[in-house]
């Protein structure tokens, strides 16, 4: 009898119909699957009508990357800057309040899905601090028609490097709730490697991402349907392809796993 083990390649997407669940996290943070798809989270009706809200509420450009419509302020645009960083904390509960009055008279969707994380996980979950303060969670991205998203990796360590909460994550997970979807274009492009945080750095050169050409075809696409919610390891090279006809218009959170007896917490 052979001694030798043969590990079984993660899928690239499951699809959880019935919902939210506690396995639907746990196929990611095992390694069981790349993507986890929860489709119809929230009613496409709900999702009309936030959407009016949320344009409605307008979008200012990403500090960083100016073709990406924002509401709320991004950790990974304070690049590590002490007075961005203040600025972000300064505007963080404010602006959980904002998206909550955007989508009113309807529940934010990023609340819906902290609750619900919070009661499916046995240790529970939470709202990310970094040295004694809240951050932010819900950033709302607006990808225009024509308008694509770089592949890049996303790296907690990489802006708080001296802050134990930001480093001692095992996996960043990235979630995202979509309530506006182009009809043509707009898929979540993701590749199966892994990069070390200096490599994309030196790739990437003085661009928030790597353009997609040189990376040739992504591993695996995925077309989002309104009221889908995704969840990804977002330390894989990712990227959003454009849209045509609409804009696309998401809620987004990552969430820090660091071991399945340890809570989890959410940031943007």
């Amino acid at each position: 009898m052979s001694n030798n083990v043969i590990e079984e390649k993660p899928r690239d997407l499951l699809t959880f119909p019935d919902g939210l669940s506690h396995q639907a996290l746990q196929a990611l943070t095992r390694h069981e699957a790349l993507i986890v798809r929860i489709p119809g989270f929230i009613s496409a009706g709900v999702c009309h009508l936030i959407a009016r809200g949320l344009l409605r509420q307008g979008y200012d450009d990403y500090l960083n990357a100016p073709a990406v419509g924002r509401i709320g302020m991004s950790f990974f645009e304070t690049g590590g800057k002490a007075e961005l960083i203040d600025q972000y904390f300064a505007t963080a509960l404010p602006n959980i309040r904002l998206l909550r009055n955007a989508c009113a008279p309807y529940q934010c969707p990023i609340d819906v899905f902290r609750c619900m994380v919070d009661e499916l996980w046995p240790a529970g979950a939470s709202l990310q601090s970094l040295s004694g303060r809240k951050m932010f969670v819900g950033l709302s991205r607006n990808m225009r028609p024509g308008a694509p998203l770089l592949a890049h990796h996303d790296r907690f360590a990489r802006l708080a490097p001296h802050d134990p909460e930001a480093n001692d994550l095992l996996m960043q997970i990235a979630a995202n709730i979509y309530v506006n979807v182009p009809q043509y274009g707009g898929e979540l492009m993701t590749w199966r490697e892994e990069l070390t945080d200096a490599e994309f750095l030196r790739r990437r050169g003085d661009k928030y991402g790597m353009d997609l050409e040189p990376l040739g075809p992504p591993d695996i696409v995925v077309k989002p349907h309104i009221g889908d919610l995704i969840l990804f390891n977002a330390r894989k090279l990712h990227a959003v392809a454009p849209g045509a006809g609409s804009d696309r218009l998401t809620l987004s959170s990552f969430l820090g796993f660091r071991g399945d007896a340890q809570p989890l917490t959410f940031w943007s």
